[in-house]
């Protein structure tokens, strides 16, 4: 015989059904942005270390976890290894980067210049300082980021210091968001936009436009496949889209995500996306795979065409037929 843990399955009061309804109801509110644990939280204390951004709490489950709780909404993430130390770096809605000692879990530098929420970060491939004093690691490395003020900025960080290149001169390449940032291998920059575009931002002009790929909707992602060519965008449309690089001619778009896509990455001459719709779908860019995938959803597109044609009915849609009509005459004549 099986055991419940269903509560209406159970006598209950009308003073606990009221209440329950009650919790229920309360538990969706988002005052106090709520940072939510799998189990019940029986005590709380300061972290020692970091007294002012971060707790330590006990669990029924038996865990006592360390909760940091002075963060904003993190838009975006990266790491990297400096020396012998490994970095992440975060961007948040607040409009500030901060730089963190991952071993640690303590802030580095905290970076001002966006004036509305970060959205992507990215390692420069090409211009870095290498350690000789750390297995030839980075001494210190060049970030860009983009943010919801469409401004694109540069930061020299190391483990000691940071510091903004050209903060007067920040890349201004499209006309509103600046959603992501992907190098390709020739230390060029493409970018994907809230204005509709994905944009090829050329370093040998100064980061300035040289390929522009309109779109009819939001762009959100953008990533490089180097053996085959291939651009790679998604965005607010639904569709992975694949283009030639060298022509920006479309060649594929891939459809399954039924909301919109948040994020590329490659994966060899694969391609993953995510989207809203909570799924992880996986795209191969081999030559042959994107034939057989292109010819697949073009005899369902042309399946569904079939279907969704008009049946013409005749008699109906065109109105009576002349036989109809002259039994119609009878009838009537008759009636008289």
């Amino acid at each position: 015989m099986s055991a419940s843990n269903d509560p209406d399955h159970f006598f209950q009061t009308n003073h606990s059904l009221a209440e329950s309804k009650r919790r229920t109801r309360k538990s969706k509110n988002e005052n106090g942005a709520p940072i939510r644990l799998p189990s019940k939280i029986l005590a709380v204390i300061a972290d020692p270390s970091h007294p002012t951004i971060a707790v330590y709490v006990a669990e029924s489950a038996g865990n006592a976890r360390r909760v940091v709780v002075d963060v904003d909404f993190v838009k975006c993430v990266l790491t990297l290894r400096l020396g012998q130390r490994d970095i992440l770096v975060s961007g948040a809605a607040d409009a500030s980067i901060i730089v963190w000692d991952i071993r640690s879990g303590g802030k580095l530098h905290v970076l001002k210049g966006h004036t509305r929420g970060v959205l992507d970060l990215a390692i420069d491939p090409i211009i870095h300082d290498l350690d000789e004093n750390a297995n030839h690691g980075m001494k210190e490395a060049i970030i860009f980021s983009s943010g919801s003020d469409r401004e694109i900025r540069r930061w020299r960080i190391s483990f000691e210091a940071a510091e903004e290149l050209d903060p007067e001169e920040p890349i201004l390449a499209h006309e509103t968001s600046v959603y992501a940032l992907r190098f390709d291998a020739d230390g060029d920059l493409w970018t994907a936009s809230a204005d509709g575009t994905a944009k090829c931002l050329s370093r040998s002009r100064r980061f300035g436009s040289e390929t522009t790929i309109p779109h009819n909707d939001y762009v959100r992602a953008v990533a490089i496949e180097e053996v085959g060519g291939y651009v790679v965008t998604a965005g607010r449309n639904e569709d992975v889209k694949v283009w030639d690089r060298g022509t920006s001619d479309l060649l594929h778009a891939f459809e399954g995500h039924y909301e919109e896509v948040t994020g590329l990455v490659m994966l060899d001459q694969r391609c993953v996306s995510v989207g809203i719709d909570g799924t992880v779908r996986v795209w191969s860019l081999k030559p042959s795979d994107l034939q057989n995938a292109r010819s697949k959803q073009d005899e369902e597109h042309e399946a569904l065409t079939a279907d969704d044609a008009p049946i013409k009915e005749e008699g109906i849609a065109g109105g009576l037929t002349e036989e109809e009509e002259q039994e119609l005459a009878e009838l009537m004549q008759g009636d008289e």
